[in-house]
């Protein structure tokens, strides 16, 4: 059993994500969405999607990236 790094639990089923060279553990997908996801720029959410990225920065939609970029040609990917 392994302890989720972002509720504690103890858990026979957890899993590992290996990003950039770090390891995290985690009991479910919820947490490892919210440890993990990137929040979009403009509005706050988490980016659990594709989303957008325009000049490295993360966004959830094209429509959010626009509004941002002053109404720059950006579009969602399909």
């Amino acid at each position: 059993m392994a302890v989720c790094e972002v509720c504690g639990n103890d858990y026979d089923m957890s899993f590992e994500v290996v990003a950039q060279g770090a390891r995290h553990t985690f009991d479910c997908f919820e947490c490892a969405i919210h440890r993990m996801a990137p929040i979009c720029e403009h509005c706050g959410v988490k980016v659990v999607g594709h989303g957008v990225v325009v000049e490295g920065t993360f966004y959830c939609c094209a429509h959010c990236a626009r509004a941002e970029h002053d109404g720059a040609p950006v579009a969602d990917k399909a």
